[in-house]
């Protein structure tokens, strides 16, 4: 695909892949690089650290970009932090301030892929590749010789249907090996304004994540655009892309970054690759499978063991019978999980499932390298593709989805209760304290009665919060994190089924 812009061109932001004006960093405060990351790059590199850093900034104020609506206002503006920014100035100290770690790893990132170039254009072998490279490829670095002719298409036509109910949503992800993830952050920025997209999408050497919503008709070009892209043609399909009732409203911005991983697991792709993946399992299949394991007579002694690889509040409102959902917070907690429950999960057959299958790519690559397991199985496609053939399955309750609409429904069952009550619940809201910001369920009847917090700590301090705090205060911690083992150790009984659901 196309590399970075070679440091040897100087290091004039016209160098870049997408130019920007009247941007003056003069603040070394942005990113400094430590004296490791110097240490691997060459003295030509160290040299271009200011354009590295320019580049990296100047990108990541591209995505903050708002796209511009049909209302006759030219004028750009940005959106970040829930903040609308309406000059460049502001936007730029904002990111300054707000986001030098960010700035820190991206520059770092640039800085890595342009010591990498300096070394590897030296030689012949590296020369040819990047040839065969460029024979599948536009010559232009300019994002817009990638994106759709939309000319005949007005903004009203894109924009409209855009509500949840008119709307879609679309769920993807692509391992594939990307030689310049930031010159795709930049495409896919440019991509989704002009479609009128917002969403989010997350792009690392390892490949592309991607939840965004809109009008149908944007979302079946951003579809077209990705299937016919040369660096995802021989990885993506059509059954690739699941589909749900939505639209931009879901979503309050487009959100496009760069990161080491595509879903983070906080464990580098170079020590556990998503080329080493479990087996992957049609939804037919898998269900076949499920059914398998819930008719044993006792599955306690059973050598197979159903695993939800999502978080503690995804599998509360729905899950499959008979799974083992571990009670962690964050999938970047899983690989200590099973680090620590490693005796759990030997000698079984392990059948592992996600939302839409990605975290079980990596997942099942982490398991399976420990060596422990009979065999490691995954659904492919996820919990998305098993509800379009079985929404009256295995999978009880609701799909927990990480946008404003929280969760989607196929069946009528509620498998979660009130936390205050203990009624059938299974609606998502936020704790109504703002320096908390956690999911909370909380039926009708105790939201009449005041209880809106996610615990009692938290309605505490709703109750007696200063006037003028904000969610800059936002504190993680809270009664409900403090009760909860960071990383759980699992006893063999965790492993029967769920109780019987309710229903509606």
């Amino acid at each position: 695909m196309p590399s970075c812009t070679s440091p040897d061109q100087g290091e004039d932001l016209e160098a870049c892949v997408l130019r920007f004006s009247d941007l003056d960093l003069k603040d070394t405060s942005l990113s400094r690089p430590n004296s490791s990351l110097k240490a691997e790059l060459d003295g030509s590199t160290k040299k271009k650290y200011s354009f590295a850093k320019k580049k990296a900034f100047a990108l990541f104020v591209k995505t903050k970009e708002v796209p511009t609506r049909p209302l006759g206002d030219k004028e750009k503006r940005w959106q970040c932090c829930q903040h609308l920014f309406t000059d460049r100035s502001s936007i730029h100290r904002h990111v300054a301030t707000q986001h030098a770690d960010e700035m820190y790893q991206q520059t770092a990132s640039v800085l890595k892929q342009l010591a990498v170039t300096l070394s590897t254009s030296k030689s012949p072998t590296a020369a040819d590749q990047q040839n065969r490279v460029e024979g599948h490829l536009p010559h232009s670095h300019d994002v817009s010789a990638w994106l759709p002719d939309t000319s005949c298409i007005s903004a009203n036509e894109l924009i409209s249907g855009q509500g949840s109910d008119e709307g879609e949503v679309l769920l993807y992800y692509c391992y594939c090996d990307l030689e310049d993830p930031h010159w795709v952050c930049a495409w896919q920025t440019a991509l989704c304004q002009q479609l009128h997209l917002t969403g989010k999408v997350r792009i690392a050497k390892e490949g592309i994540n991607g939840t965004v919503g809109g009008s149908k008709l944007a979302t079946r070009l951003y579809v077209e655009v990705m299937l016919s892209c040369p660096l995802f043609k021989d990885y993506l399909c059509e059954d690739d892309f699941k589909t749900s009732k939505g639209g931009a409203c879901c979503f309050p911005e487009l959100r496009v970054g760069v990161f080491e991983e595509i879903v983070p697991m906080g464990i580098s792709p170079d020590k556990t690759s998503y080329k080493k993946p479990g087996i992957h399992l049609s939804p037919s299949e898998f269900h076949k499978e499920v059914e398998k394991f819930l008719s044993q007579a006792n599955q306690e002694q059973s050598d197979t063991i159903l695993l939800d690889c999502r978080n503690f509040y995804e599998s509360k409102i729905g899950r499959f019978q008979g799974c083992l959902a571990p009670d962690i917070r964050k999938f970047s907690y899983f690989p200590d999980y099973v680090d620590k429950n490693l005796d759990v999960f030997r000698e079984k057959k392990v059948l592992m499932y996600c939302t839409g299958g990605i975290r079980c790519e990596r997942g099942s690559a982490y398991l399976k390298a420990k060596g422990v397991c009979k065999e490691v199985f995954q659904l492919k496609g996820g919990i998305h593709k098993y509800l379009e053939e079985f929404p009256d399955g295995f999978y009880k309750g609701k799909l927990f989805v990480f946008d404003d609409r929280y969760a989607l429904c196929y069946n009528s069952d509620v498998v979660s209760e009130c936390s205050y009550c203990g009624a059938p619940w299974d609606q998502y809201k936020l704790c109504s304290t703002t320096q908390c910001r956690q999911l909370v369920l909380t039926c009708p009847a105790c939201q009449g009665r005041g209880f809106t917090a996610c615990c009692v700590t938290c309605q505490d301090k709703g109750g007696r919060q200063a006037p003028g705090s904000t969610q800059h205060s936002f504190k993680e911690e809270c009664e409900c994190t403090a009760r909860r083992p960071r990383i759980p150790r699992e006893r063999m009984q965790a492993c029967l089924p769920v109780g019987h659901a309710h229903s509606r």
